[in-house]
C-alpha cells in the first residue's frame, strides 16, 4: 500500500508562485510515476502535469494550460514529487491532488491505484 500526502497550498495572489509537494510513503518501490491533478469548484477534476521514470529516464507531461509555467520534478531519494507553480492566474484555483501508480498516469485520471486527499490553491485576482 502506498500513502500520499501533499502539501504547499494556499493563498497567493495572482502572478506568484507556489510550490506543491507530494511525500509517498509505504511500499514506494511499487510506483514507477506521479502526477497532479485540480479541482476547481463545480468542474470535474483534470490533468495538470505527470512525471513517469518507470522505464525510461523522467519524462514528463502538461496540459497546455500550465505549458511554461509549471514545472514538475522529483526527488528520487525521498519518492517526492513536486509541482512548481509561476505565473498562477486566478483560474489556476482548485484542489490539487497528487496521484501515483506502477508505470503510468492517465490523463483521464482512470485506473491511477494511489491518490493523495488534496491541497487548496487559491488565486486572488
Amino acid at each position: 500500500q502506498v500513502q500520499l500526502v501533499e502539501s504547499g497550498g494556499g493563498l497567493v495572489q495572482a502572478g506568484g508562485s507556489l510550490r506543491l509537494s507530494c511525500a509517498a510513503s509505504g511500499r514506494t518501490s511499487s510506483i514507477g510515476a506521479m502526477g497532479w491533478f485540480r479541482q476547481a469548484p463545480g468542474k470535474e477534476r483534470e490533468f495538470v502535469a505527470r512525471m513517469s521514470w518507470r522505464w525510461r529516464n523522467d519524462t514528463t507531461f502538461y496540459t497546455d494550460a500550465v505549458k511554461g509555467r509549471f514545472s514538475i520534478s522529483r526527488d528520487s531519494a525521498k519518492t517526492t514529487v513536486y509541482l512548481q507553480m509561476n505565473s498562477l492566474k486566478p483560474d489556476d484555483t482548485a484542489v490539487y491532488y497528487c496521484a501515483a501508480d506502477f508505470a503510468q498516469i492517465a490523463s483521464t485520471g482512470s485506473g491511477i491505484n494511489y491518490w493523495g486527499k488534496g491541497t487548496l490553491v487559491t488565486v486572488s485576482s
